[in-house]
Order: C-alpha cells, then sequence, then structure tokens
C-alpha cells in the first residue's frame, strides 16, 4: 500500500480508489509516509481529511438553553392547567391543545430569527385572537363547526410557525422547504425522545414497584404530561443546535417508506374493488380515505423536502411520480363521495370544509406531478419540486384560518 500511494501521490483519482478499497489499511500507510512527503498539497488535504477529529457536540449558546429550559417547564405548567384550575380537561384540551407548544415554539424562532417588534407583536395578536375566539366558542359536543375549528386552529398555528421560522418574511420556497425539512427532522427526534422517556417511564415505575410504592397515576398525571408538552420544545431545540444528528436518518426513512408506501396504497385500492365498502355510501370509510389522502401527501413532501436534489436517482424519482399519481387518484375518488354526498343530502360544514381541503390537495398534487414528471423526463431539477411544494403551504394556513373563524359563523356554530 505505501508504494502504491508513493507511486500515485499526484493521481487523486487513483488515491480515492486506493482509499475506498481498503480505508483502515490506506489511512494507516498514509499517515506513515505523511512526514516524507513534504509540502504537497494534495497530501497535506488527504492527511487532514484522514485525521480529522470532530469537535465537541455544540449545545446552543447559553440564552438557547435558558430558553429551553424555561420554555420546556412553561409548557409543562400550560399542560397542568386543568388540574391547577378545576378546569373540565375534555373543554381545555380540545380547545387549547395547540397552545400549549406552538405559541412557545413561535416564539422560540421569532426570538431566533430576530424578527422585528411589530412583525412580533403581529403574531401574538394572532395568537391572542385564536386563543380567545376557541375558547368563547358555545359549548356542544355535537357542533360541527366547533369540531372543524378545532382541529383547524393547530394547523393554522402550525403555518404561524413556518412564518416565524422562515423569519417572518412572506416569501417561498426555500424557507417553507426548509420548514418541511425541519418537521421531518423534528419527528424523528420526537420518536427517539418518546422511546427513551418510555423506557425511562417503565424502569421508574417498575423499581418503585418492586419497593411497594405505586406511584403510576402520580407519575403519568405529573410527569408524563410535562413530558410530552416539553418533547417538542426540546426535539427543536436538538435540531437546530446538532443538526447532524437527525439530517441523514430523515432521508432514508423517507426513501425507505416511500415505495413501501406505493406498494401499500396500489394493493389497498385493489383490495377495496372486492370489500363491498366505498366512500359514497360509508361516512366512516370517506374519513379513512381522506385520513390516507393526507398522510400519503405528507410523506411525498417530507421524501422531497429532505432529498439532495444532486443524489436523487431516477428510480426514487419515480417512486415519488408514481406514489404522487396514485394518491391523485385516491385524492380524485374522495373528492368525487364528497361532490355525490353533498348532491344526495346537501352541505355540512364537515362536507364543506373535506371539500375545500380536497380541490386544494387535488390542484396541488397535479402541479407537484408536473414538476416530477418533467424531473423525470430531465426537463427540470428535483429543487424545482420543492418550491412547488413550498408554494403552496400559505394556501392551506388561508383554508385552515378560513374553516377555524368563518365556517362557525357561516353556519351558526352548528
Amino acid at each position: 500500500m505505501r508504494e502504491e500511494i508513493l507511486l500515485n501521490i499526484e493521481n487523486p483519482r487513483q488515491l480515492e480508489k486506493l482509499y475506498r478499497d481498503n480505508k483502515p489499511t490506506f489511512k494507516t500507510a498514509f499517515n506513515s509516509l505523511y512526514p516524507q512527503l513534504g509540502e504537497n498539497l494534495l497530501a497535506e488535504g488527504w492527511y487532514q481529511r484522514l485525521n480529522y477529529s470532530h469537535e465537541d457536540l455544540f449545545w446552543g449558546t447559553p440564552g438557547e438553553r435558558i430558553f429551553v429550559v424555561g420554555a420546556s417547564i412553561l409548557a409543562g405548567l400550560l399542560a397542568q392547567l386543568p388540574k391547577m384550575l378545576s378546569i373540565d380537561q375534555e373543554f381545555f384540551y380540545t380547545r387549547n391543545i395547540g397552545f400549549i407548544v406552538f405559541p412557545i415554539l413561535i416564539a422560540f424562532f421569532a426570538w431566533k430569527n430576530r424578527i422585528s417588534g411589530k412583525t412580533g407583536a403581529i403574531l401574538a395578536g394572532l395568537a391572542l385572537i385564536s386563543i380567545c375566539f376557541i375558547n368563547y366558542l358555545p359549548q356542544d359536543p355535537k357542533s360541527d363547526t366547533l369540531n372543524l375549528s378545532c382541529i383547524h386552529l393547530p394547523l393554522l398555528l402550525w403555518s404561524i410557525l413556518g412564518f416565524a421560522f422562515g423569519g417572518g418574511k412572506l416569501k417561498s420556497g426555500g424557507n417553507w422547504l426548509g420548514f418541511l425539512r425541519y418537521n421531518g427532522e423534528l419527528a424523528v427526534m420526537m420518536a427517539l425522545l418518546l422511546i427513551a422517556g418510555g423506557l425511562t417511564t417503565a424502569i421508574t415505575v417498575g423499581l418503585f414497584n418492586m419497593i411497594g410504592w405505586d406511584i403510576q397515576k402520580f407519575y403519568f398525571d405529573y410527569v408524563v404530561v410535562c413530558g410530552l408538552a416539553a418533547v417538542p420544545i426540546i426535539g427543536t431545540f436538538l435540531t437546530q443546535t446538532q443538526p447532524t444528528l437527525v439530517n441523514k436518518v430523515s432521508p432514508v426513512i423517507a426513501n425507505l417508506f416511500s415505495p413501501v408506501a406505493l406498494v401499500m396504497l396500489i394493493i389497498y385500492l385493489s383490495a377495496t374493488l372486492f370489500s363491498g365498502k366505498d366512500p359514497y355510501h360509508d361516512r366512516e370509510f370517506l374519513v379513512l380515505f381522506n385520513v390516507l389522502l393526507v398522510a400519503v401527501m405528507a410523506l411525498i413532501f417530507f421524501s422531497v423536502a429532505e432529498s439532495n436534489p444532486a443524489g436523487k436517482n431516477r428510480v426514487q424519482i419515480l417512486v415519488l411520480f408514481l406514489l404522487a399519481a396514485v394518491t391523485l387518484l385516491v385524492n380524485g375518488i374522495a373528492l368525487s363521495a364528497v361532490v355525490f354526498r353533498i348532491s344526495e343530502w346537501g352541505i355540512t360544514p364537515n362536507r364543506a370544509a373535506v371539500l375545500g381541503a380536497n380541490v386544494l390537495m387535488l390542484i396541488h398534487l397535479l402541479y407537484v406531478g408536473t414538476k416530477l414528471w418533467s424531473t423525470l423526463t430531465r426537463k427540470t431539477d428535483l429543487s424545482l419540486v420543492g418550491k412547488s411544494l413550498a408554494l403552496f403551504l400559505p394556501v392551506y394556513a388561508l383554508w385552515s384560518a378560513i374553516v377555524a373563524f368563518l365556517f362557525p359563523l357561516f353556519f351558526g356554530f352548528k
């Protein structure tokens, strides 16, 4: 190996081949030869590459650490408000679950990105209006508009978080695509934290049970609830200060699950033909269809957002295109089922909300599908697909605001 390195010291391609063929032997031989290679720049580059040691993990600035600790405690206290103030838990959590974490994360990115005071005041005002509106809606468990507002308000808060993530500037593209990437990385980090928390909970409760102390109810009511509220905040901190922890995991997961989802979706659609069920007359089946549609669309979005345009091969792009095409079929079935139900039984808040969402997703999928096809035929690159994804996120935010705030007024709080 020493002789081959010396022979090819001016041949970068051959050195790379020698290194890839036997990395440990190459490193040992090269380090022993390095002192006699003089001031050869190529040799210096190889030495630094082979002997580079990663710096210690960076755990953010002191201000960020203080913010995260304080925010985690605040989220835990907000999650405990029903117990502290004797508020009905169902009333509190159904209406305010999004306000436990999203305003804190919005404040974190507003502070981190140094958003202007005026923009920050507008964001705070929107959050305040939202929390007042949702909590002053009439209490009626059978109210469809109340349920729709409770579902769509967290989506609106998520969109505001994306705005703060992008620095509080009204522009799409890289900011929104980066926000999608952050969501994928956060999902991975939260899963790891939840697994670790679950193991810790099991060990702690088990150890106390061994000495005769039953702490399960207390532990779940206080420690677990506060921990769950803090997980998104801690996960966000880790993704921002330790990006290398998960930024290579998310693309792998997306690439693995995309073909699995494609096969599963094709099999599922084929099976529905023989199941005797259809979304035109079965409301629960239609709901399942729409949940499946949203889940697969999210997978497509995260797969593109996590992708390196230069590193995506044609097979992966083909899988995404086929997934988008099959999802279009699912969307078409769901949309036609909603139109059929409206024509048969009239308009309701739920049907109007689902109709609007399906129309938006249909247009979005068509747009994304055309960009994927252009990438597949090498007319454009994958970065344009990412921009097509980001383009519609503000539109979804607007629709969420319409459903959350205007539907109760349009439909008389029914």
